[in-house]
């Protein structure tokens, strides 16, 4: 795929803006402990900025990503970022630190517009048997970066500071941007704005979901799987200090297992890309982590959690993958973005349901009892593309191909 123009603009591209990303999260992240001496509510704020544009801006941000031609919209998304990591320094030389959660809030907007017109363009210029192999690279590129980030962005902070890490952060983004103008000229149709009715076209965009089988499946994977995440995900620190009787560092190692092995898996996707057909990539990832989450509820073992924790982050890429080829191979060129507007927010939400119940579940039943909860709906997850599995078999079987 890396002999392909356009894969390899947007990949070069998309690590710049990687690089961009995680260097300002941290550098603010720890910023803003510093200043409020570890202040909870404003702690949890850039959390609410980086996350809350997910849900208000998704699914507009994938209905003008139809309309818009992607080539500009991405440039555009990008240089508005780093336009906003220069203009929050003038904030901080004032002695307001309250204008990062303006920077980060920008950004996260952005990449709700730039994101469908990546996806946009990989339909529009990858032939349908290589977009699986697409997504597992940039699967592999992000799974890199969730190793190495942290590690980068807090480097940086300690030893520049947070003006340097700013400014570090908004060159990323120009780099980004301008790499993207070695992009395909956007073709005719798409070199203007559209000029329809916009709630029109997102009304649209919602009846095609609900009028394609395959997207409404995924929508109820989609909400199994986040309300199953959601219920783990606050509950990491507990596997350590309750099951493990760790210290509340070793959680570190529980992340650093799990990235590490996300990263092999993303790898190991890469080379089996075409031999795997995505509904079966998904129905694994999903049942196989029930099985490895289950595991982790329950595990009293510092070995035994640490593999199940790699498990989990080795499989992770095969759900990411599988989602993304399945949403490029059953949606048109034209409702792309406002199909990924329409599932992310299930996603999403759903995990955000399970994050609010987890600490209830946890006082009612136990750590184990949550994580058997979790389970439950990573494998009903699965069980949803058992009818998508059979329609590729009896395609196959007549000679097709689903």
């Amino acid at each position: 795929m890396l002999k392909h123009a356009l894969v390899r603009t947007i990949l070069f591209s998309r690590i710049l803006l990687q690089l961009g990303v995680w260097i300002r999260n941290f550098a603010i992240l720890l910023y803003v402990t510093d200043v409020t001496n570890n202040d909870p509510l404003f702690v949890s704020l850039i959390s609410v900025a980086e996350f809350a544009p997910i849900f208000l801006f998704s699914i507009i941000g994938g209905t003008f990503a139809d309309r818009w031609p992607s080539k500009r919209t991405m440039i555009g998304c990008d240089l508005l970022s780093a336009l906003s990591m220069f203009a929050v320094l003038g904030g901080l030389v004032y002695g307001s630190w309250h204008v990062l959660l303006f920077a980060t809030l920008v950004s996260s907007i952005m990449s709700q517009f730039s994101q469908p017109s990546a996806m946009k363009l990989f339909k529009q210029h990858i032939p349908a048997d290589g977009l699986q192999g697409v997504m597992a690279m940039f699967q592999s590129m992000m799974a890199v970066f969730m190793v190495i980030g942290p590690v980068l962005g807090a480097f940086i902070y300690q030893q520049y500071g947070i003006v340097s890490s700013l400014v570090l952060a908004g060159i990323c983004f120009v780099g980004s941007g301008l790499i993207l103008f070695r992009l395909p000229r956007d073709p005719a149709s798409g070199g203007k704005v559209t000029q329809g009715n916009f709630m029109t076209e997102l009304r649209d965009g919602l009846r095609y979901v609900g009028r394609r089988p395959a997207l409404r499946t995924l929508g109820w994977t989609f909400c199994l799987s986040g309300l199953a995440v959601g219920l783990t995900q606050p509950l990491m620190l507990f596997l350590a200090v309750e099951n493990l009787g760790q210290d509340k560092s070793f959680l570190q190692w529980l992340l650093m297992a799990n990235g590490a092995a996300m990263l092999v898996g993303g790898g190991v996707v890469v080379t089996l890309a075409k031999k795997l057909p995505p509904q079966l990539l998904l129905a694994a990832g999903l049942i196989v982590s029930a099985v490895g989450v289950l595991g982790l509820g329950w595990s009293r073992s510092t070995g035994l959690t640490l593999s199940l924790e790699a498990l989990n982050g080795f499989l992770l890429p095969c759900i990411h993958i599988g989602i993304n080829t399945l949403i490029l191979k059953h949606t048109e060129q034209a409702f792309i973005g406002r199909v990924g507007g329409v599932l992310t927010p299930l996603f999403m939400g759903s995990m955000v349901i399970g994050m609010s119940s987890a600490g209830f579940l946890k006082e009612f039943l136990s750590l184990g009892g949550v994580f058997s909860i979790s389970a439950l709906l990573f494998a009903l997850g699965g069980l949803t593309m058992v009818p998508m599995l059979r329609e590729k078999k009896a395609a196959a079987a007549a000679g097709g191909e689903v």
